[in-house]
């Protein structure tokens, strides 16, 4: 009977035979072990790198060549190695890191002891080490494994390590391998993460003889900001939180300055750079209704907990986090990042993109005789006897400009706002121009209206203000009064229970059993948010009613969504699930939408500054509910950048 199993072609009279157990050689062992800890050239940047910052380096400049397959050189300024540390140092499990072989309090970036025999394995090794106070430095090199002993040579103090034609013993490694392009971005993506942990130490990257960044000794806020290169927003918000003994800082940047990739989220546990779903989560859900879908935010967080309460052992890359308290974790980080996006608008601005250059201008020349004739010059309105003027909503040669200019505010001191009943009509002689500069030149209004006065209103759609500190300010009313609406109509639907509509059938869903036991665990949590289940047997939950905003949602794929999100992330509360959470938010949007002010509507200036004020105090009216921003900021360079005068 076997022979009707046997595959085609296997010879069934030959008596089967069992393959003996047999041992590895090292050199075998070590190419193997090498591809956990190596796969890729930015992994061994990193380990080389740890290996410096470990050492005490203040000084620590990485070179490149062909992406780090060709050639890999790092060189330190830290305490070197002896001669007999050299040699241990290429050996595996070998290291000086390591002091608690519980492994508890891990206080080094590397304790394992397998980078430099991993590297060796796989590549041609060169490390050469002068321990400081000593006259002389040693070398030891590794090539495919195999180890040449410790000899002389000269060097600086500290350690240089050189690593050439990476993969060559390891070519089933090396043909999966990305382009030098490719394989550079990614070593200089890890070592930005690295020079974040340490902003005392100071970093140099070059890639194919070129310097991508040279910093020096910095404080963190200077580090972030030169590595996150968010050039493009007025500042960072720094933030700071404490749970359970564990701390929460750093920066981040507001929700206008987002990318499409997370390449912007840097993130440090107990200063070790780490790349854990937890945190990139936490930091998602924080964000979520103030950013545009599909968008990732910028980043730059160091998340300090008890040694005993997190495991680092977990990968051999060491990038991967196990906590103890998951859901103390996420919690920390949302809170945390959603207190400092909760600010009124004005706090941190958001500057357009300007090209350093000009445009080329087109230049319009008189025309010649029997051409024909000249366009029209637009024509300006003449004020009117009451100072405000009025024009067409449409910006076409020939026409006047669509914009409203309106009379000076008179403000009093800060606490007691705008006087908006305060109006004083310019005299003929004063243009409209002494107002945009002097007319916020009396009590100090920094502070209490960061927006300013509404000076003009453009193509009936922007407002035009001008701050106290000279900046000029752009609001899109719609955008902005949509987030005021919003924020109103969330707090009204969530100030208590969700209505709920009781559905005439009650849907039966069937699901994994798993998914049944998170959405029953987390009954009372759904109830507030008017999703009424129950059990219904076997691996079946009975819905019986849905919020009444979403009367037309289909309850089925419904709890499928939210139960695939929990099961996702099982931390997770089924408030901060797109599944329920995202669609409740979506219908609010589209009620805050409708029920805004409409772009084209004119505004009076009471109007105009009522909405920057309520702009300044609601929280996270920096977006509007699709994640765009609602103003932007015109500083003084701004506009001299954009006339070509710097």
């Amino acid at each position: 009977m076997s022979g009707l199993f046997a595959e085609p072609g296997m010879d069934t009279n030959q008596p089967e035979t069992l393959p003996h157990v047999r041992r590895l050689p090292e050199v075998i062992v070590n190419r193997i072990a090498a591809g956990e800890v190596i796969e890729r050239p930015a992994a061994a940047v990193k380990e080389l790198v740890e290996n410096a910052i470990d050492a005490g380096a203040r000084r620590l400049e990485v070179s490149l060549a062909g992406g780090g397959v060709d050639r890999i050189i790092v060189t330190d300024d830290g305490v070197g190695m002896s001669a007999d540390d050299l040699a241990l140092a290429v050996d595996r499990h070998c290291t000086s890191k390591l002091r608690d072989e519980t492994l508890v309090n891990i206080s080094t970036l590397g304790f394992r002891g397998e980078a430099l025999p991993s590297i060796g394995a796989a590549a041609r090794l060169c490390i050469t080490s002068r321990p400081k106070g000593e006259s002389g430095a040693w070398r030891i090199r590794v090539e495919g494994g195999k180890v040449s002993p410790v000899e002389p040579a000269a060097g600086a103090p500290g350690t240089s390590v050189v690593v050439e034609d990476l993969f060559f013993a390891t070519p089933a490694r090396r043909k999966f391998l990305k382009s030098a392009r490719v394989e550079g971005r990614h070593a200089e993506n890890v070592v930005r993460r690295l020079a974040l942990a340490v902003p005392q130490t100071a970093f140099r990257f070059v890639l194919d003889e070129r310097v991508l960044f040279d910093l020096p000794a910095q404080d963190m806020a200077a580090r972030s900001a030169a590595l996150l290169d968010a050039s493009e927003a007025d500042g960072f918000l720094e933030i700071s939180g404490e749970r359970d003994g564990m701390t929460l800082s750093g920066f981040i940047c507001p929700p206008s300055v987002h990318r499409s990739t997370a390449n912007g989220q840097f993130m440090l546990v107990n200063g070790r750079p780490v790349v854990d779903p937890v945190l990139k989560t936490a930091v998602r859900v924080a964000y979520r209704r103030v950013i545009e879908p599909g968008r990732h935010p910028v980043v730059a967080i160091m998340l300090t907990v008890p040694p005993d309460r997190v495991d680092v052992n977990v990968h051999p890359a060491k990038t991967e986090l196990r906590f103890a308290d998951e859901a103390g974790v996420r919690s920390l980080v949302i809170g945390t990042i959603q207190r400092a996006l909760e600010h009124g608008a004005g706090s941190v601005g958001v500057r357009p993109v300007l090209s350093s250059a000009p445009r080329q201008a087109r230049i319009w020349y008189p025309p010649e005789k029997g051409a024909a004739p000249p366009m029209p010059a637009p024509a300006f309105h003449t004020p009117t006897p009451e100072g405000v003027r009025f024009a067409e909503g449409r910006l076409q040669f020939g026409d006047a400009p669509a914009a409203r200019t309106l009379p000076p505010v008179a403000m009093s001191s800060p606490s007691a706002g705008w006087d908006a009943s305060a109006v004083n009509t310019p005299t003929t002689g004063q243009a409209a121009s002494s107002y945009v500069m002097d007319g916020v030149s009396g009590p100090s209004v920094a502070a209490d209206h960061p927006l300013g006065a509404a000076i003009a209103q453009v193509l009936d759609t922007y407002i035009l203000a001008v701050a106290a500190d000279g900046s000029l300010v752009l609001v899109d009313q719609h955008a902005a009064h949509e987030r005021l609406t919003h924020e109103r109509l969330r707090a009204q639907f969530l100030s208590g229970h969700v209505q709920a509509q009781r559905l005439l059938v009650p849907d039966v869903v069937d699901l994994p059993r798993v998914q049944v036991e998170l959405l029953l665990a987390r009954q009372p949590t759904l109830e507030k948010l008017g999703v009424e289940i129950e059990a219904f047997g076997g691996d079946s939950v009975l819905v019986r009613a849905l919020p009444a905003m979403l009367r037309s949602s289909d309850a089925v794929n419904l709890l499928r969504d939210l139960a695939d999100e929990l099961e996702a992330d099982e931390n997770g509360a089924p408030d901060e699930m797109a599944a329920l959470d995202g669609r409740l938010d979506a219908v609010i949007a589209r009620m805050a939408c409708h029920g805004s002010i409409r772009a084209g509507r004119r505004l009076s200036v009471e109007e105009m500054n009522a909405l920057l004020r309520q702009m300044e105090e609601t929280p996270r009216a920096g977006t509007c509910s699709h994640g765009r921003p609602t103003w932007l900021k015109l500083s003084k360079a701004d506009l001299e950048k954009l006339f070509g005068r710097r």
